[in-house]
Parts: C-alpha cells; sequence; structure tokens
C-alpha cells in the first residue's frame, strides 16, 4: 500500500492542529493568563512534525483509494488525539495517560472528563477543550455524510449522498456540500451562544458552551456542568440545540436550499422527535408523581437529561441516579441509542432501530404467510442485502466491543456498574456513566491507568463506527 498520500494529509492535519493551538495561547496571551508557553511549545512540536510529513510526502495529484482511507480515517484522529494532549499535558499537574484520555474524549465528542476544578482553571485549557469538541463535531459530520456511505460501513450506504463519492469527477461538488455544512455548523454555533448570553452566560461561557453543545460533546467550563446556571431558559437552549446537532446535516443543508419539509418527511428525524415526545411524557408523568418537583420542573429535568443522554452529549444537571433504580437502568439502556446519522451524535444511531423493527415485522409476517413476498425498503431506498449485512456486522461489532470492554474493566477490579456503564459510554460517546465513580456526580480521575487506555481506544472505535477500525487488523486488508 502505498501511504505517502495518507502520509501527506496527516501532516496537514498536524500544521492546521499547530496553528489552532496558538488560540488558546492568544487568549491566555490577552488576558494575562499563564498558558502561553504550554501551547506555543506544543504549537511548535506539532508543526515540527507536521511540516516534514507534508513536504516529503506530497504528491501533485492523488486519489484515495478505500484502504488508504479507512487508514488515514484511523490514524488521522489517533494522531491528532496524540498530539492535541501536549497542552494539557504540559500546562496541567496530570499524567500523558490522564491528558490523552481528555483529549480523545474531547475530539470523539464523549464528554468523559478526569478533569476537576473547572471554575479556576486556566482559561486557555478550557478554551482548547472546547476546541476540540466542536473541531471533532464537524469531522465526524463530514467522516459520516463523506466517507461512511462510501466506505459501506455501518448500513450507512442508506445515506449514500452526492458528497459519498471519492471520484475526481465528484470532489467538486462534494467539497461544495462540505462548505454549507461548515456554513450552517458555525451559524448554530453562534446563534446557540448569543442565546447563552442572553441567559446570563459571560461571553466566554456562552462561546464554550455553544460549541460543546452543538457537537454534543459535553464539556463545560465549571465542575457542576449546567448545574451551574440556574436559569431554566439556558436548560432549554441546551436541549434545543442539542436536538440540532442530532439531526442530519445533510437535511439543513436541503433546507437551506429551499427545501423546508425536508427535515420533517425524513423517516429518521420523525421516528427521533416522536420517540423523544414520548420520552418526555411519560418519565415527566413518573418523575411527577414520584418527587417533589413541580410539573415543569420535572419536564425540564426530564427533557435535558434525557436528551443529554441520548444525543451522547453527557452534560449534567441534576445527579438522576439518585431518581432510583428504573431511573437508573432507563438513562444506561439510552446510553447506547444515539442520534442520527450524519449528526454529531454518537450511539447505534436511530435508523438502525428502525430497520431493525422493521425487519422484525417482516419476519413476523413471513412466518405467518412462507410464500409471501415482502420488499425491504427504508426512507423510499431498498435495502439491499449488503447494506443488511454492514448493518448487522456494526450491531453485533458494538455490543461485542461493549461487553469485552466490561470484562476487560472487571479484571482491573472495577464494580459490575462502573465497569458497564463506562464501556457502555465510551462505545456510544456519551460522557458520564453510572455509580458514585464516574456517574453524574463524579468522573473518570481515580480510574486506572490501563483502564483509560481501554476506555480511549473504544471511544476512538465507538466513533469511528467500529468496523472502521476493525477491518484495519484484518490480514486481507494488507494484502494486494
Amino acid at each position: 500500500m502505498n501511504v505517502r498520500p495518507v502520509l501527506f494529509v496527516i501532516g496537514l492535519f498536524l500544521m492546521v492542529l499547530s496553528v489552532l493551538m496558538l488560540l488558546p495561547a492568544l487568549y491566555d496571551f490577552i488576558t494575562d493568563a499563564d498558558g502561553v508557553y504550554s501551547f506555543a511549545l506544543s504549537a511548535l512540536i506539532t508543526l515540527l512534525v507536521g511540516a516534514p510529513l507534508y513536504y516529503f510526502c506530497r504528491l501533485p495529484v492523488f486519489s484515495l483509494k478505500p484502504r488508504q482511507i479507512f487508514l488515514l480515517t484511523n490514524s488521522s484522529w489517533f494522531t491528532l488525539s496524540a498530539f492535541a494532549a501536549l497542552p494539557l499535558y504540559l500546562e496541567l499537574d496530570i499524567s500523558y495517560t490522564d491528558a490523552f484520555f481528555e483529549t480523545m474524549s474531547g475530539i470523539t465528542t464523549t464528554g468523559s472528563t478526569v478533569l476537576s476544578g473547572l471554575d479556576h482553571m486556566n482559561t486557555g485549557v478550557l478554551l482548547w477543550r472546547s476546541l476540540l469538541q466542536w473541531l471533532g463535531g464537524i469531522g465526524f459530520i463530514v467522516l459520516a455524510v463523506a466517507v461512511l456511505p462510501f466506505l459501506k460501513v455501518g448500513g450507512m450506504r442508506l445515506f449514500q449522498s452526492e458528497s459519498s463519492d471519492w471520484s475526481d469527477k465528484a470532489m467538486p461538488r462534494s467539497g461544495s456540500i462540505a462548505k454549507r455544512i461548515v456554513f450552517i455548523y458555525l451559524g448554530l454555533t453562534v446563534f446557540c451562544a448569543y442565546l447563552y448570553f442572553l441567559g446570563g452566560m459571560n461571553g466566554f461561557e456562552a462561546i464554550n458552551h455553544a460549541m460543546t453543545t452543538l457537537s454534543t460533546g459535553g464539556y463545560s467550563t465549571s465542575d457542576s456542568s449546567m448545574a451551574h446556571f440556574q436559569n431554566p431558559f439556558i436548560h432549554w437552549v441546551a436541549i434545543v440545540f442539542m436536538i440540532f446537532g442530532s439531526l442530519p446535516f445533510v437535511l439543513f443543508v436541503k433546507f437551506l436550499r429551499g427545501d423546508p419539509q425536508s427535515l420533517l418527511r425524513d423517516n429518521q428525524v420523525q421516528a427521533y422527535l416522536n420517540f423523544l415526545l414520548i420520552l418526555w411524557g411519560l418519565f415527566t408523568l413518573w418523575l411527577f408523581m414520584n418527587s417533589d418537583y413541580t410539573l415543569f420542573k420535572s419536564l425540564t429535568l426530564v427533557a435535558f437529561n434525557t436528551v443529554s443522554v441520548i444525543t451522547t452529549t453527557g452534560y449534567a444537571l441534576t445527579d438522576y441516579t439518585l431518581w432510583g433504580g428504573f431511573a437508573a437502568t432507563l438513562f444506561l439502556c439510552l446510553t447506547v441509542i444515539g442520534g442520527c446519522s450524519g449528526s454529531t451524535a454518537g450511539g447505534i444511531k436511530i435508523f438502525r432501530f428502525q430497520i431493525g423493527a422493521r425487519l422484525l415485522g417482516i419476519q413476523l409476517k413471513q412466518l405467518a404467510h412462507p410464500r409471501a413476498c415482502f420488499v425491504q425498503s427504508y426512507n423510499g431506498q431498498q435495502i439491499t442485502s449488503d447494506i443488511l449485512r454492514s448493518l448487522i456486522a456494526f450491531c453485533f461489532f458494538f455490543a461485542l466491543l461493549t461487553t469485552t470492554l466490561t470484562l476487560l474493566l472487571s479484571l482491573l477490579g472495577l464494580d459490575l456498574v462502573t465497569s458497564l456503564s463506562g464501556a457502555a459510554t465510551a462505545v456510544a460517546n456519551v460522557g458520564p456513566g453510572l455509580g458514585d465513580v464516574i456517574g453524574p456526580a463524579g468522573n473518570f480521575a481515580t480510574l486506572p491507568d490501563t483502564a483509560k487506555w481501554l476506555l480511549s481506544v473504544g471511544m476512538l472505535m465507538g466513533r469511528l463506527e467500529v468496523i472502521t477500525v476493525l477491518v484495519l487488523f484484518t490480514p486481507a486488508f494488507w494484502k494486494d
């Protein structure tokens, strides 16, 4: 395999990353904070590695083949996380393991953290964490829209669009769609920050939380997360924009092209929004009847926490594990659902549950009418056998990875709740787990280093749809 194009692109990514490191350095310089040296040195190290790769591996014209795209996708996310951890390692009194875990959690928009004392932490570090999640969010949108359908990963071919083509002929159109997505992503971020500011956040808090809300990342500038802000207006702004971040951004592009009904006509969006409304209604009544909260307070807490988990954002507004065993079990189940395809959200994704339910219905009908012929379709597209195989393989390996991580964490001495919820929250890219250790009121700092590396691998594999990573470990991948 010719790896020069892969190294060239990675070098370019590292050069861009080095420039982005200067933003927190500049902010620290303006605010007279002490993080300038750490970010500047990290930017220099990253540039010294990226520039030679870019210069010596550059090619006048090249196209990426499927195997090269698989290798680039995996290596770029891992490499960027490794270098993006440098500022945290140099500035904070933490190990490189903790710095890498924090960075991987950020760039995969998982939101799990090992840091505490955020309310008094260096502002450059807080800005860098939020920026990593914002970049990871837009990076995954492009991955899910342009790359995964082309690679036939996890049933994503159902959403193959004009951007899901890596031929030279399609590149101009792909670039046009990517630009529109970036424009929409940036515009929604600015609007979210504006509303946060109106709700009482200062400018720095509003910008940081806007980036981590739309990216469904969940990093906050306070240890109390969203509970630090007591204005319900802020909580509902977060709910709305977490939902926006979990919707397909290609449909936003169609919306701007003059098709305002595209979002509401989509089967996946319809099922997703209906599921949220039904869940809110039933869960709100249960919480209202089993607590001292008012009806509006119950609705706010239920809506915020369920959306935070389902969209894999991971913001904390209250410790919902204190609501009892039923609530804790429900939130564990919601952890793996995720949002829509082509969004910033992680998890299994709504469309896979829809297809599974439809296939079950067809199978039941087939048993009743053995000679009947039933067409398998979704959103007006036929579900072909290769799409079905890819979808089943994804779901199987998603469950297998979660189970394997749970067993490995248990071997390290972690209790069942911590092991199971930690594995699920890593693979689904949610953030907080359950229990006293990694629950909404805790963090991952006390876990053994080995556990943090295992969870980092789980976060990366979950973000890249599992199979994208596993294919690198097959002998056939490396043979011509």
